[in-house]
């Protein structure tokens, strides 16, 4: 089939509210003025689409949305900014998701979700099996999001990625209804690059060394194990047992820390496309996760291609 896209991103599409900044103590305070309540893009997919698209590529997603306001917000944000959106269904009888986010002083954040909402219903028959192929990289966003996205049904869209010379990247959440890593081992050998933090790593694999924590999803066939590590960086490792530990840009003040996986996913990815080498591809991550933290919401720091370089220039610089 012919590549008509870089990359389709399939995963969740819906609505952040970050509210910055709150104290943790917020509910023994009867009133809690903020200096802005806005709607921004939100959802692992939507946010790794809008970044690499913003960084220069063709990219497509594929998720499920209500037929309403929230939903057409999302239409909206994906024609400004470029990004095929003939795979996201829009449904009847669904709430598209709304997330709320908790931000406090230092960044740090904890979300007020929808149980019922467009994030919680996608399933498999959302997915147009055919058009996987349209693109050279296929990105699950994070395993767990969506939890109808089980195991089988990610088997069956990896599957559909390889049998067409795909790369495969995925990331992760924490289990959202108790998963191990036994029920996602299948899915996982499918994947070329993946991009866990290191506490959701720790967290599926009951190791804390990070050589350990890497292993053991090796041994579940992953080519290339990407593990965020925050203020750290990065830390890789390979198929072929190459290890590498990628510094975090220095001097950043973090203002909020939603989405900042996901750029790190995005600026890895673009990096992948444009065939750097894997240190470079970690080093592109990590300066496109450090320009996301330095504004509130997921999509709103990384603007244009740029903006990037210039970090990137500075972030050498450091070295």
């Amino acid at each position: 089939m012919e590549k008509k896209l870089d990359v389709i991103c399939v995963g969740a599409a819906i609505v952040d509210i970050p509210l910055q900044p709150v104290s943790r103590d917020i509910f023994d305070i009867e009133s809690c003025p903020l200096e802005q309540i806005s709607m921004t893009i939100g959802g692992d997919a939507i946010n790794e689409a809008t970044v690499m698209s913003r960084l220069g590529h063709k990219i497509g997603l594929m998720s499920m949305v209500g037929k309403d306001a929230v939903g057409n917000f999302i239409i909206e944000h994906c024609e400004k900014n470029g990004i095929d959106y003939s795979g996201v269904k829009m449904k009847e009888g669904i709430d598209t998701s709304i997330n709320v986010g908790l931000v406090t002083h230092d960044g740090e954040r904890t979300f007020v979700t929808n149980r019922n909402g467009s994030l919680w219903k996608m399933t498999i028959d959302d997915v147009d099996l055919d058009r996987i192929p349209e693109a050279k990289i296929l990105s699950l966003a994070s395993i767990f999001n969506n939890p109808l996205l089980d195991c089988a049904a990610l088997v069956k869209i990896f599957k559909a990625a390889k049998e067409n010379g795909m790369i495969i990247c995925a990331d992760m959440i924490k289990a959202r209804l108790g998963e191990t890593l036994d029920d996602i081992r299948e899915a996982l050998s499918y994947v070329d690059y993946f991009f866990p933090n290191y506490d959701e790593a720790c967290m599926m694999t009951g190791k804390t060394e990070l050589e350990d924590v890497a292993d053991v999803f090796m041994d579940c066939g992953i080519s290339h194990v990407v593990i965020k590590t925050g203020k750290r960086g990065c830390y890789i490792k390979s198929q072929d047992g190459s290890v590498l530990e990628v510094p975090a840009v220095k001097g950043i003040t973090a203002i909020d820390t939603i989405g900042a996986g996901d750029n790190f996913a995005s600026g890895f990815i673009t990096a992948v496309l444009e065939g750097k080498s894997l240190k470079e591809c970690a080093e592109f991550a990590n300066v496109t996760a450090s320009i996301s933290v330095q504004s509130i919401g997921a999509t709103t720091g990384v603007r244009n291609r740029q903006q990037v370089e210039e970090r990137l220039k500075e972030y050498y610089a450091q070295q």
